[in-house]
């Protein structure tokens, strides 16, 4: 009968209670994102914790609600480094996912520049390659996966490609002193490089962020940060990417949204919709389904903004996590413009 009872004192409640009381609260949706965060065995015991969870007050979920924000809001008391995040880790992992993590983190001393090589872009990589002599290329390319080294070589021009691949052909053994040399040259050079044109703006982080948010809320940070500093405000604006700004976007990326996205979203975004961008949608299916999604929208009847929102906000984060697949590309006319993350 323990379930029975209120949980009333916050002091009482372990790590696991507190998560899963959050989790409780945020709802089912971002819960189920969270989850999908987790492994197994994460899952299995917040998901057992909140069975036997009973009842807790409200006054404990508005003050754990007060706690985490207070914590992850908290600056200048914290201070971070390799052997405390060894240490937070091993309390939580077994030795050997730790030492993984650890050597992922802490960068060469871990991972061989061909490991970190094979997360880097092809065309970033043929970019820096194709001012390289061809015999360095062949070495490089000889040590990546081959898939990999396929497509840098259709990114670089054909006459050195060719060059390269001359050399692929003849290449013996690499002498380790060659292979150092050259890992010793990615390093220094490339990476390092890499890591400084990397650096996110912090104008596109807020406008993410923003994004995400829900309108009102969106509108009062913007109206407010337009009070302090407009400039910044009018860059935000500019990079955000909105569901109207799906009108921008080619039929390629409209049919491939609508391959992905749940169909009872797709109804509920286009009620709120400006007539030109749901023309847009209907250009891209068939008559047929056209007219059935015309119907079911006119049969909605009057339906709440904060729903319409939600259904918006999801089809465009939809749309982002599709073009970071590289599935569509989002982007308005030029280069400049693109939206692709």
């Amino acid at each position: 009968m323990a379930n029975m009872r209120v949980r009333e004192d916050l002091r009482t409640l372990t790590g696991p209670e507190k998560a899963a009381i959050l989790m409780l609260a945020l709802g089912e949706d971002h819960t189920a994102r969270l989850f999908s965060l987790m492994d197994d065995e994460e899952i299995k015991e917040i998901s057992q914790t909140m069975a036997n969870l009973g009842t807790v007050s409200s006054n404990i979920v508005e003050r754990l609600f007060v706690e985490f924000a207070e914590q992850i809001s908290a600056t200048g008391s914290l201070v971070g480094s390799y052997e405390s995040t060894e240490r937070l880790l091993a309390k939580v992992l077994g030795q050997d996912r730790v030492n993984t993590i650890m050597e992922e983190i802490r960068g060469p001393a871990g991972r061989t520049m061909w490991d970190k090589l094979g997360n880097v872009n092809e065309t970033v990589l043929a970019n820096y390659l194709k001012n390289e002599y061809p015999q360095t290329v062949a070495v490089v390319l000889s040590k990546i996966k081959s898939d990999h080294a396929g497509r840098v070589l259709t990114q670089l021009p054909e006459s050195f490609a060719m060059e390269v691949i001359m050399r692929m052909l003849r290449m013996e053994a690499v002498q380790k002193e060659v292979l150092d040399d050259v890992e010793r040259t990615l390093r220094n050079e490339f990476f390092s490089s890499l890591a400084r044109t990397n650096r996110r703006d912090s104008h596109e982080l807020i406008a993410e962020i923003f994004n995400s948010l829900d309108r009102n809320t969106e509108t009062r940070f913007l109206t407010a940060l337009e009070e302090r500093n407009r400039d910044s405000a009018e860059r935000i604006k500019a990079l955000m990417f909105t569901f109207e700004d799906l009108g921008k976007v080619d039929g390629m990326a409209i049919q491939g949204i609508l391959r992905n996205a749940a169909k009872e979203k797709i109804p509920l975004a286009l009620k709120g919709a400006s007539e030109a961008l749901r023309d847009l949608f209907f250009a891209n299916i068939s008559e047929r389904a056209g007219k059935l999604l015309r119907e079911e929208i006119a049969s909605m009847g009057p339906v709440r903004l904060k729903d319409v929102e939600e259904a918006q906000a999801y089809i465009v984060a939809l749309a982002k996590d599709l073009a970071a697949r590289g599935e569509i590309v989002i982007a308005d006319g030029g280069a400049e413009d693109e939206l692709v993350y």
